[in-house]
């Protein structure tokens, strides 16, 4: 498998993800689901689970970067890009470090720190996610000190796309409104 293609079938993994935190904006859990919760300034924050999935197209920015919508709680449209080149792992797993860039369907951006997929190839164009863990770090509208924990599951697949399904929780900074 050629390095080229790995890093397609990375970018692709993790378009899939982000696409899935986009779904998890969509609402689709009842606000009787949110919980109290620490946020990192020391307040109260609004800790709500999210759920979703994600479809994403590899090659439709650029051959490092994957785009497609998310559906579920943060519906909207999510993008990912390798950071390098994907590297192996132990066990035979291939590693993608990756960057997610999310927006909602009512525009609102949710930052993600950098993250890390484990995956297992399956064949040449298709990779099994190990483990998947993204870190919501913020973002804007009513994702600005929001912070979260998402996990994703399913496959890449570089030649037909991608369906990833997420799920986790997203403590909003201000609780009044969410």
């Amino acid at each position: 498998m050629t390095t080229g293609r790995i890093a397609r079938i990375a970018l692709f993994a993790s378009l899939a993800v982000l696409l899935s935190a986009f779904l998890a904006s969509s609402g689709s859990r009842p606000a009787g689901n949110a919980q109290p919760h620490p946020h990192q300034s020391g307040r109260d924050c609004k800790s709500v689970a999210v759920g979703g999935s994600i479809i994403t197209n590899f090659g439709a920015v650029d051959p490092n970067t994957t785009l497609g919508p998310a559906t579920g709680d943060l519906r909207g449209a999510v993008a990912a890009s390798l950071l390098t080149p994907p590297q192996s792992g132990p066990n035979g797993t291939v590693i993608f470090n990756v960057q997610h860039h999310w927006v909602t369907e009512s525009g609102d951006n949710i930052y993600f720190a950098p993250a890390v997929a484990t995956t297992m190839p399956l064949s040449q164009t298709r990779f099994a996610f190990i483990s998947y863990p993204t870190h919501i770090i913020g973002g804007t509208g009513k994702f600005a000190g929001a912070t979260g924990d998402l996990t994703s599951i399913g496959e890449a697949d570089l030649q037909a796309g991608t369906a990833i399904r997420y799920s986790g929780t997203v403590c909003f900074a201000d609780s009044d409104d969410r």
